[in-house]
């Protein structure tokens, strides 16, 4: 059956960001199964190249009231019933991430018939993170959880525990929250010859490549400054290559305060998809380390799954418990820098377990979070609902 969908996200390519990515990737699936899409977002500087069958209205400008009457304008000349399917992320709406008005906006659109369903890639800040102005924020975040979710018929969330997190901000409404993994929205590249080129340049034929693929926040930096002298001690004929929009700024930085780091730090700046594609293909293996842990809402770990890295990478208050026993990851407690650094050397040193755990991961990821599971799940309206104190999923 053809379905209709209205998209309303804060970021659409060519606009750089994980939300972006992701909703290009479930436009061009739902359009893929003959489903009539409409995306709605800020316009962006860039060449655009929409997904093919996918109507893209760059008309949200700064998300403010003129905007809003605007989309409403088009929305109204459009067919009803219409399905809202709003990207979750406070910060994504102007307004310094306080846009109240907008929430007011999806209010009115559900109680003028739209069906309106939420997409949780983050819920709002933390308290007591930073500044106090950053708690305000926090404050406001929740005011506007509150609004949207008191309409909205259904709450997807990209890890089991944003529903817990949120659900206390219902507010008497009870929307069922249930589980959808982010994919990845970086493709596996077939070029044979690009995948050879790149290895001839990231490696010697003594060199084991071990990957890192990030956006380099303070906090990553401040981690690879602990795990890079380790890992390169510990593996001493191994290269660290660093890929990732400032992966290149990055590795200088480590290279400039660690010299022994030289020659064996390597970055890469932002890659168009098919040559990042053809870096993580490079590596014997990949350590991915995250403060709060792995989830099913990290999109570089999805991309080493998709492309059968093997990689070491962290448990922690976010994941999902089946991250500790799956053969498809070698998971440590977050923070804890030599029990990575023991897990890398031990996957570097063992050619047999990084190709049993290569193989664990392309199942894995086929099985739980390839995108042709997203688009099963909102087209049939699929859904296990979470429960309360249910905030992570079981093996």
């Amino acid at each position: 059956m053809t379905r209709s969908w209205h998209l309303v996200t804060g970021e659409f390519p060519p606009a750089p960001g994980g939300v972006s990515d992701y909703t290009r990737l479930v436009a061009a699936g739902l359009a893929a199964e003959g489903d009539l899409v409409h995306v709605w977002c800020p316009d962006a500087t860039g060449p655009v190249v929409d997904p093919a069958g996918v109507h893209v209205h760059r008309s949200a400008g700064n998300w403010t009231g003129p905007d809003l009457r605007l989309i409403d304008r088009q929305l109204d000349a459009m067919p009803a019933p219409r399905h809202l399917l709003v990207q979750w992320v406070p910060h994504a709406y102007g307004r310094h991430s306080m846009n109240v008005g907008f929430c007011r906006w999806i209010r009115r659109r559900a109680r003028t018939g739209d069906v309106v369903d939420l997409m949780v890639h983050e819920p709002f800040l933390a308290f007591r993170e930073g500044a106090i102005h950053l708690d305000l924020i926090a404050c406001v975040h929740r005011v506007m959880a509150s609004m949207v979710l008191g309409v909205a018929r259904r709450v997807w969330v990209s890890i089991p525990s944003w529903a817990d997190k949120l659900r206390p901000w219902a507010l008497g409404s009870a929307p069922p929250f249930c589980w959808l993994p982010v994919p990845s929205a970086l493709a596996v590249s077939h070029d044979v010859e690009l995948v050879a080129q790149v290895r001839s340049t990231v490696r010697t034929s003594r060199d084991l490549v071990i990957g890192h693929l990030s956006t380099y926040d303070v906090h990553v930096r401040e981690m690879l400054q602990r795990l890079a002298p380790q890992l390169i001690r510990a593996a001493p004929t191994s290269r660290f290559l660093l890929l990732g929009r400032g992966g290149d700024v990055v590795a200088a930085d480590l290279r400039e305060r660690l010299p022994e780091l030289q020659h064996r730090v390597v970055g890469v700046g932002a890659l168009e998809a098919g040559a990042l594609s053809a870096h993580l293909q490079a590596c014997d293996l990949m350590v991915q380390p995250y403060a709060d842990g792995a989830s099913t809402r990290r999109s570089t770990l999805m991309a080493a799954l998709i492309h059968g890295v093997p990689v070491v990478t962290t448990v922690g208050r976010l994941s999902e418990p089946f991250w500790s026993s799956t053969p498809a990851v070698s998971a440590v407690p977050a923070g804890d820098v030599d029990r990575m650094v023991h897990a890398a050397v031990a996957l570097a040193t063992d050619a047999g377990r990084r190709h049993d755990q290569s193989v664990a991961a392309r199942g894995l990821y086929a099985a739980r979070f390839d995108v042709a599971h997203v688009i099963a799940a909102l087209r049939e309206d699929r859904c296990e609902p979470l429960h309360a104190g249910r905030s992570v999923m079981a093996e």
